[in-house]
């Protein structure tokens, strides 16, 4: 077994942010992705079937001014470089991530590379050949490669976004860096929840699996549990903070100590926030699996695991249950459509629910949050909330919304959009109003 697979115990993280699906033929899609880069960069348009998460970075690239045939500029050499390394929190942590990831990026011809929150490689290190190849594109240490300076790509791509990403070929922005393909991910102080940099595996399109994806994932978060170990454990504090809307991984802040949740334990908390008067094991095993089969010894498992990530005496058992009161972003959404107050909802839906999650009573709640903010928004008729719907990657291709839209702001560009949306789902013209109806 490799090291990217012994290591992601997450490794199949959801679709669109992974770059190629097994089955995929890479060749195939690189001149698919060529093709949309193209028109990009000639017309401003981008084109099906670009991810979202790659769409959005061209177009903050373009918006930073970064040309296709541009190249980085390196900002730190020699002294500059290792005196401000030595001075770097991920310093202390580099022992460890070339314990998990050197082997493998040097078996494989791949490169491992660390960046600060600016983007700025601090490591580059690995295959000899590979190195050399990665310096005719200046991926070397104290290069530039955020993506305000190079467009996308992983490691810039995955601080400017905060999120575990994997960039393929002509994904990338610029065109000398298409022949590459890299995965990244975040990595974040433990107490302030701060991006400190990201961690990065760069080598040709052999990395194009989601394997990659999670195997970096799990080394930033080795990372970050070991810079934790730096962090005395606090007392049990008053109260909770849960953000868990727009992201695979929910936060919590505890005593202002910031925790980064694995899915299962994000899952957990979103449903023990939701029943303060707690759960048995039975029906949290109703809530969280689909696999009637997982028994009841796999669930206690989690809850010892999530019991020691949370100050002692948070999680208390019989029925299990959060001990302090919880705030959560889920909350506001919920409250504020309540009360009528809806754009204060639409800016703290950050989207969909940990989206990735399949656990049933998960899914049931992040369809209710998403049909009721559209609901109100349609009702709403206000142009410019239903545009911040429509704009937003989970709204982009939202048929009711786009019509409502059209309704109130006929604009060339929404009309064009309507008319795109239509034709993609090929839904008659007169379904939301008969839906409206029902």
């Amino acid at each position: 077994m490799s090291p990217a697979a012994s290591l992601s115990g997450e490794a199949q993280l959801t679709d669109p942010w992974v770059a190629l699906e097994p089955g995929t033929d890479p060749v195939e899609r690189v001149r698919v992705l060529r093709r949309a880069h193209e028109t990009f960069t000639e017309a401003g348009t981008v084109t099906r079937p670009v991810r979202t998460v790659v769409a959005d970075s061209w177009r903050r690239s373009a918006r930073a001014g970064v040309g296709p045939d541009g190249t980085a500029s390196v900002d730190l050499m020699d002294g500059d470089l290792g005196a401000y390394r030595a001075e770097h929190p991920l310093a202390r942590v580099m022992p460890l991530i070339r314990e998990l990831m050197g082997t493998f990026a040097a078996d494989g011809e791949h490169l491992l590379a660390v960046c600060d929150a600016q983007g700025r490689l601090l490591w580059v290190e690995g295959h000899p050949a590979t190195r050399r190849q990665a310096g005719r594109i200046n991926f070397v240490p104290g290069a530039r490669w955020a993506e305000s300076a190079v467009g996308t790509n992983a490691p810039g791509t995955a601080v400017a976004v905060d999120r575990p990403v994997q960039v393929f070929a002509a994904e990338h922005f610029i065109r000398q860096v298409q022949p590459w393909t890299c995965a990244a991910a975040p990595v974040h102080d433990p107490r302030t929840g701060r991006v400190l940099g990201a961690v990065d595996i760069t080598g040709r399109d052999g990395l194009a699996h989601p394997h990659s994806l999670g195997f970096v994932q799990a080394v930033a978060r080795a990372a970050e549990s070991q810079l934790a170990l730096l962090t005395p454990a606090g007392p049990v504090p008053d109260a909770l903070e849960l953000t868990a809307l727009g992201r695979d991984e929910a936060q919590l802040l505890a005593a202002g100590r910031v925790l980064r949740l694995s899915r299962r334990h994000s899952e957990l908390l979103v449903l023990l926030t939701r029943h303060p008067e707690g759960l048995t094991g039975d029906e949290l095993l109703c809530a969280l699996y689909e696999d009637e089969s997982v028994t009841p010894v796999t669930l206690r498992a989690e809850l010892a695991r999530l019991r020691r990530v949370l100050a002692p005496g948070l999680l208390a058992s019989r029925p299990y249950r959060l001990t302090v009161p919880v705030e959560s972003d889920i909350g506001v959404v919920e409250r504020s459509l309540e009360t009528g107050a809806l754009t204060t909802a639409v800016r703290a839906y950050a989207g969909p629910l940990l989206p990735g999650s399949r656990a049933p009573a998960v899914a049931r709640l992040r369809r209710r949050l998403a049909d009721g903010l559209r609901t109100a928004l349609v009702a709403r008729r206000d142009p410019d909330l239903l545009a911040d719907w429509a704009h937003a990657p989970w709204g982009e291709d939202d048929l009711d919304v786009w019509r409502a839209l059209a309704a109130v702001r006929p604009t060339a560009a929404v009309r064009a959009r309507l008319s795109e949306v239509e034709s993609e789902q090929a839904a008659p013209r007169g379904w939301a109003h008969q839906a409206a109806r029902h």
